[in-house]
């Protein structure tokens, strides 16, 4: 079995890699590490765990948390893991790190996500940056291989976005201006935050934007679409906070480069995820929406062309929670390993 060390156990990326790790063939939990609630069961912090995954959490100067593992899972904040990486992986453990430190291949590249965080603009393990690989597997399968060493798992919106717009952008179907990603999360998507803003009261029938400034997973939209195109790409991106649990919408919107049917729309997309066994295309007048892929790691894609303004209109669905982090990282996890891409992952939404 491939063992797993999980660090940063405690919050929702942590317990979300736990949950499907219990559920896959291959790999298993080894040891879940946090600064908080040390000495305490995960079961204990989520009782929904107990009898299944009854395994304390340690604190990183605990001897067990320098144990050896095949995997190392980050589900912890900006900065944590860049500190950690290499030691991990001296250590013989590949590296999937949930935060933005792994996502860019450059100190350059680096420093202007950085910014748009207010981090300093120093990355600890540069070394590393070259040798990392954007954890999006439709868009870079091939490049997860079991020679990998480390991935920058993608941001939440950054999944949703990219993948609802990455065959419109590759085939030229729209403009590579005047793109806008409007986008819609759940509450869980802020953590577990301790914040009046995030209390229950606050959030209900509330709804907000924030970041208008410029939210950080810009640069990874920006970044992927443009490698798609061959040239740089902008967009108008708008996050808003609504009263659910979990789950994203984005309502992505392109100008078209010319006159194309719906039919011949909804071909590009399918034929670009053919092989991808997590995204699923559906014509526009489809009945699905986030609780069609609530708990799981797929992406719904809804595709809509308007001829009356000439757009491009698509819908992309994920549960923030799986696809756009602990799914993610399975995912990733399985490619490096050499594994079926769908190991521990393949399963349908609770309904309702």
């Amino acid at each position: 079995m491939i063992t797993a060390k999980i660090i940063g156990a405690g919050g929702y990326g942590g317990v979300g890699a736990a949950e499907l790790l219990l559920a896959h063939p291959k790999a298993e939990p080894a040891v879940l590490v946090d600064i908080e609630n040390v000495g305490t069961p995960i079961s204990g912090l989520y009782p929904h765990l107990l009898g299944h995954l009854d395994m304390p959490i340690v604190a990183p100067d605990n001897p067990s948390a320098s144990q050896p593992v095949d995997v190392t899972f980050m589900a912890t904040p900006d900065g944590v893991g860049m500190g950690l990486a290499d030691g991990e992986i001296k250590n013989g453990a590949k590296v999937i790190d949930y935060s933005g430190d792994f996502r860019f291949n450059s100190p350059e590249s680096y420093a202007e996500y950085a910014s748009r965080i207010d981090r300093p603009p120093d990355h600890k393990a540069a070394h590393l940056l070259g040798q990392s690989v954007y954890g999006l597997p439709e868009l870079h399968r091939d490049e997860l291989s079991e020679e990998t060493k480390v991935v920058g798992n993608p941001g939440c919106f950054a999944v949703s976005c990219t993948l609802g717009l990455a065959p419109a952008i590759r085939e030229s179907i729209v403009a590579t201006e005047g793109i806008i990603c409007d986008c819609k999360t759940g509450v869980s998507g802020a953590g577990k935050k301790p914040s009046p803003a995030f209390h229950y009261p606050a959030r209900y029938e509330s709804m907000n934007a924030y970041r208008l400034a410029g939210h950080q997973h810009v640069c990874e939209i920006e970044r992927e679409l443009a490698l798609l195109a061959g040239t740089p790409v902008a967009v108008t991106f708008t996050a808003q906070v609504v009263p659910v649990c979990r789950g994203i919408m984005s309502t992505l919107y392109g100008s078209l480069t010319q006159p194309i049917s719906q039919e011949k729309a909804l071909e590009v997309y399918n034929e670009m995820y053919r092989g991808s066994p997590f995204v699923r295309v559906f014509d526009g007048s489809a009945s699905v929406g986030s609780n069609s892929v609530r708990g799981t790691n797929y992406c719904y894609i809804v595709v809509s062309i308007d001829e009356r303004t000439n757009r491009l209109r698509v819908v992309s669905y994920i549960d923030n929670l799986v696809k756009g982090q602990a799914g993610s990282a399975v995912q990733n996890m399985n490619l490096m390993f050499g594994l079926e891409e769908t190991a521990g992952l393949d399963r349908p939404a609770m309904y309702p």
